[in-house]
C-alpha cells in the first residue's frame, strides 16, 4: 500500500519514502506526494533522489492494477524511457526522495480547480473531463448552447473574489443518499475506505461541494487568468468547453 500524501496536502513537493518494489511498469513506493491519473487528472512527473545523489526521471505517475486489471491501492512512478542502467541499481527497501515538477503540478492544480467554478457556471451533468498542463476541458450532458464570453468573464469574477478551498469528507452512506453531489457521469469517486474525499469551495457563499481525489489550489484567486477558448457542440446532447491560460 502506498500512503498518498498529496491527499491531505497538495502543496508537498517532495518526501522520504522507502522502493517497496520495481514492476514492468514502474517503481512502487511505500509513501509519495506524486499524484496518480485519475479524474481526469493527468499523473504527475519528476525524480527520484537516491541516496548517492542520482536521480531517476518519472514520466508519468499511474495507479497499480491486479491481475484482473482493477486498480490497487499502490500507486506506479513510471520512468522516463533510456533509464535501464541506473534502474538496475535499484531494489527493494532502497531509500529515496520522492520530488515532483511542481511547475507542472501547480499547473494541473489550478486548472482543476477551475474546472471546479466551471461546474458552478454550468450546473449540468459532465459526461468527460480531461485536465493538462496545457489546457482543461469539460464535457456537459446538455442541449443549449454556451456563451464563451460569458464563461470567461463568470471564471474571472469568481477567481477575482478569492474564494477558499477545504477538502473534507462524508461516509458512503451520506454520498448514497445524496447521489446529486456526484456531478460526472463518467467518474466515480473512489470508494472502499468508507469515506469519500470531498472539495468545497466557498465559505459563507458555497460556491461549489462535490467529492473529488485530485489536487487544488487553497483559494480560488491563484488560479489565474484563465479564459474559455473553444466551446463545441459533440453531439445533440453534448457541449464540450475547453479552458486556457490567458495570453
Amino acid at each position: 500500500m502506498t500512503d498518498e500524501l498529496f491527499r491531505s496536502d497538495a502543496y508537498l513537493r517532495d518526501c522520504d519514502a522507502r522502493v517497496l518494489r520495481i514492476e514492468e511498469g514502474g517503481i512502487v513506493l511505500d509513501r509519495t506526494v506524486f499524484y496518480p491519473q485519475g479524474g481526469g487528472q493527468a499523473g504527475d512527473s519528476g525524480w527520484l533522489l537516491l541516496a548517492d545523489g542520482r536521480e531517476i526521471a518519472i514520466a508519468d505517475t499511474r495507479k497499480a492494477k491486479d491481475a484482473e486489471g482493477k486498480a490497487t491501492h499502490e500507486i506506479l512512478h513510471v520512468p522516463a524511457p533510456g533509464q535501464e542502467a541506473l534502474l538496475g541499481t535499484l531494489k527493494a527497501g532502497d531509500s529515496v526522495k520522492a520530488r515532483i515538477d511542481w511547475e507542472r503540478r501547480h499547473r494541473l492544480m489550478r486548472f482543476h480547480t477551475a474546472t471546479h467554478l466551471l461546474c458552478h457556471l454550468v450546473p449540468q451533468p459532465v459526461n468527460g473531463c480531461s485536465i493538462t498542463p496545457e489546457y482543461a476541458r469539460l464535457d456537459f450532458h446538455m442541449t443549449e448552447p454556451l456563451d464563451k464570453e460569458a464563461l470567461t468573464a463568470g471564471l474571472a469574477q469568481l477567481v477575482a473574489a478569492g474564494h477558499p478551498l477545504s477538502v473534507g469528507a462524508i461516509t458512503d452512506a451520506e454520498l448514497d443518499a445524496n447521489p446529486a453531489l456526484v456531478k460526472s457521469m463518467s467518474v466515480q469517486p473512489p470508494r472502499g475506505t468508507g469515506t469519500v474525499r470531498t472539495i468545497r469551495i466557498g465559505d459563507a457563499a458555497l460556491i461549489d461541494f462535490q467529492p473529488c481525489g485530485g489536487t487544488h489550489v487553497a483559494n480560488t484567486r491563484e488560479i489565474g487568468a484563465v479564459v474559455v477558448t473553444k466551446i463545441e457542440k459533440k453531439s445533440a446532447n453534448s457541449r464540450r468547453v475547453v479552458l486556457g491560460w490567458a495570453t
